[in-house]
C-alpha cells in the first residue's frame, strides 16, 4: 500500500436522497445499493438516471480510494451506460470493480443487478487522478 489513509466513503445530499447505502469498500471493489421505491420514473419502472447516478457514485467512489492511496483525488472525464433491463421493485446493487488503476487515469465498470442477480445496467467511469486542488 502506501504511507497515505484510504479514503473512507461518505454520502452526498443526491446520495441520501436516493437512499444510496454502502455496503463493502475498499480500493479492488466497492458495492452498494438503493431502494426502487421513491427512484421510479412516470411508468413505474426504476429511472434510468437514478441507475446512472448510483453508477457514477459506486465507481467515482472506488477511483477516489485508489486516487487516495497516493494522496491524490479524481475527477471524472467519461461515463457510459447500457440498460439491460427494468426493474419495479425492490433493491438495485451496483458493485465497481477497476478495469484500470493508473497514475494518471483509472477506469470502472460498474454492474448494476436486482434483487434477483440479473443484470439492469453497465456502467463504465473513467476518471482522472489529480493532486488536490491547491498542490
Amino acid at each position: 500500500m502506501s504511507e497515505h489513509d484510504v479514503w473512507t466513503i461518505q454520502l452526498g445530499e443526491l446520495d441520501r436522497r436516493m437512499g444510496v447505502e454502502v455496503i463493502e469498500e475498499s480500493v479492488e471493489k466497492v458495492v452498494t445499493r438503493m431502494p426502487v421505491e421513491g427512484n421510479r420514473q412516470s411508468f413505474g419502472l426504476l429511472h434510468g438516471g437514478a441507475m446512472v447516478a448510483l453508477g457514477e457514485a459506486t465507481g467515482s467512489w472506488a477511483a477516489v480510494k485508489h486516487a487516495s492511496t497516493m494522496g491524490k483525488v479524481c475527477v471524472g472525464v467519461d461515463i457510459s451506460a447500457t440498460h439491460h433491463r427494468g426493474a419495479r421493485d425492490g433493491y438495485v446493487t451496483a458493485t465497481a470493480r477497476p478495469l484500470s488503476l493508473g497514475r494518471t487515469l483509472c477506469s470502472h465498470e460498474v454492474i448494476l443487478t436486482d434483487d434477483d442477480g440479473r443484470r439492469l445496467c453497465t456502467v463504465r467511469i473513467t476518471n482522472l487522478v489529480t493532486p488536490p486542488a491547491g498542490e
